[in-house]
């Protein structure tokens, strides 16, 4: 990983330092605040559940066959499962004030723009849940026998550009003007990981079952233990591995495992090398407001099912079902739902505190998830930004050394033929940070503005005079960290779970859910990372198991 003194002596670590003292630009103009998440919701429940306080009486009972609690990809996933399978009778029940999780969106000056996840790689034929969903919406047909994607919705090019020794470059893997030695360690890196492609089955979603002999190995050490095993130390490398770690997993190469840091290319496109046979490429389909345009899609069915504003207090089990008790911020009510089954959705450590009296597995799941918190800036621009040398703007542009992950630009997939006005959508991991959580959360919006603007002006020292408004949306436990664990488990199933008495979906035998009697679990946290295709698998799988 890159210390400090190495990311100060880089070019851009020095700019840094210089903008963080010196403001480029005079920011009082630009407005804005925090959106997006109701952090208070949440800790209203935490600080309740802490105090021992009893809940005050239901006012009011509602009955439904299934209760899914928790409003993310998996629950909306759960509820497109009953749906598909005839099933009408249902409830879905969401903190915040929309559905849609990490995959959320919203607009900025009147453009569109992501709150979270802004893209889907193109799913493999592992994923059939995801290929079922593109194929329901129109994104994906079959002619002359064979699949094609609607090109509107895949990422146009350019499609990523890396801000390196002074000047923009094509990729992000830094390439102008590296050493003969660092060259090689790309190459040495390349040749390992098609190794460990054809030592196991790489997959996403990971399936579920006992991973390989390499894999194993791989998940019990981090991932810079295993760089410094294979003797790969050239600081590029390590950068360009640590930034694709926090972008996937909110935390770097120190703190994921190997697994984590193999499985991020081995499943999908591999890793290829300058001059290496093959070329490294992976179709995306994104929107201006990020992956909000399929978790819109996905809630729109539910119609009045939906109930938005609702803080899940209490799951509990009784000889004839469920009961869930939830409060209504917008009655300031305690409701109580009725149900023969339940699907909770839930982030694990939020699960484990709801749900009465709640399993070992359940328990044992809550105290090892390590969350990562994440910071999404929407930054509302008047103009194109002046551009340094090199690479065209791109969707995707990052810069080396930098704290953030760069940002993507709404606008990109618009066809204007002169740039102009957009949303920059701006990404900051804080899974390694210390103290990150509590930094997210108390540094006041216009800190982390001016933090944002001293960042970006290296590459754009035009941007605060152009920027308007900026919304900044603050993930706190954005993430499951896939972390080392000394068994070399791969995720947090449940050991007893992993052999007969794991249940399976009747449609399709090789998903697997974890359940306890009337309740079924489902959030992308059980698979220890987290990624669109995961949180839809499990709760495809939770939205069958719970309507048999």
């Amino acid at each position: 990983m890159l210390d400090r003194r190495h990311f100060v002596l880089t070019g851009l670590g020095t700019a840094l330092a210089t903008a963080g003292c010196q403001r480029a630009a005079d920011a009082a103009h630009i407005s804005g605040g925090f959106d997006g998440i109701n952090y208070e919701r949440g800790h209203w429940l935490r600080d309740a559940l802490q105090d021992g306080k009893p809940w005050p009486a239901p006012a009011k009972t509602h009955a439904t066959q299934v209760l899914i609690a928790g409003g993310g990809v998996a629950g909306l996933a759960a509820a497109r499962a009953l749906r598909l399978q005839g099933i009408d009778d249902y409830a879905l029940l969401e903190l915040e004030d929309a559905a849609g999780g990490n995959s959320r969106g919203s607009s900025v000056g009147g453009m569109a723009c992501p709150m979270g996840a802004h893209y889907l790689p193109l799913p493999g034929n592992d994923a059939p849940e995801v290929q079922d969903l593109l194929e329901e919406l129109g994104l994906r047909t079959r002619v002359a026998g064979r699949w094609q994607y609607d090109e509107r919705h895949l990422c146009h090019s350019p499609q990523e550009r890396l801000f390196f020794n002074g000047a923009w470059q094509d990729g992000l893997l830094p390439l102008q003007g590296v050493a003969p030695s660092t060259l090689a360690q790309y190459r040495q890196f390349a040749v390992l990981v098609e190794r460990a492609r054809k030592a196991a089955h790489w997959t996403i979603p990971a399936q579920n079952r006992p991973p390989a002999q390499v894999q194993s190995a791989l998940s019990a050490i981090t991932f810079i233990a295993y760089l410094e095993q294979q003797g790969l130390t050239d600081p590029l490398l390590r950068w360009y591995l640590d930034y694709c770690c926090r972008d996937d997993y909110g935390a770097g190469i120190g703190v994921v495992s190997a697994w984590a840091g193999i499985h991020y290319f081995a499943a999908r496109h591999g890793f290829h090398a300058p001059g290496m046979e093959g070329a490294e490429s992976e179709g995306l389909l994104t929107w201006p407001e990020g992956n909000a345009w399929l978790t819109r899609r996905l809630a729109a069915p539910l119609s009045d099912r939906l109930h938005t504003g609702r803080v899940v207090v209490r799951i509990a089990q009784g000889k004839h079902g469920v009961e869930v008790d939830a409060f209504n911020t917008t009655t300031q009510t305690m409701e109580r739902w009725q149900a023969q089954r339940a699907v909770v959705a839930l982030p694990v450590f939020v699960a484990a505190r709801v749900v009465q009296n709640p399993p070992d597995f359940l328990r044992q799941a809550a105290r090892q998830v390590v969350y990562a918190p994440w910071l999404v800036a929407n930054l509302h621009i008047t103009a194109a930004l002046h551009d340094r040398p090199g690479a065209a703007p791109s969707w995707d542009n990052v810069l080396y050394g930098a704290p953030g992950l760069g940002y993507v630009d709404a606008m990109h997939q618009s066809l204007q033929s002169v740039p102009g006005a957009t949303v920059l959508t701006y990404y900051r991991a804080l899974g390694d940070v210390p103290d990150g959580r509590k930094q997210l959360l108390e540094k006041p919006w216009a800190a982390w503005r001016d933090d944002i603007l001293a960042e970006l002006h290296v590459a754009h020292p035009d941007l605060s005079a152009k920027s308007r408004r900026i919304e900044i949306t603050r993930h706190g436990h954005a993430m499951a960290i896939p972390i080392p664990q000394n068994n070399g488990q791969i995720g947090l199933w449940p050991r007893w779970n992993m052999g007969k008495q794991l249940s399976k979906t009747a449609r399709n035998p090789s998903r697997q859910v974890v359940a306890w009697e009337q309740l079924t679990f489902a959030h992308s946290d059980w698979a220890g990372y987290s990624v669109f295709e995961e949180a839809m698998a499990m709760g495809h799988a939770a939205g069958h198991a719970a309507a048999a």
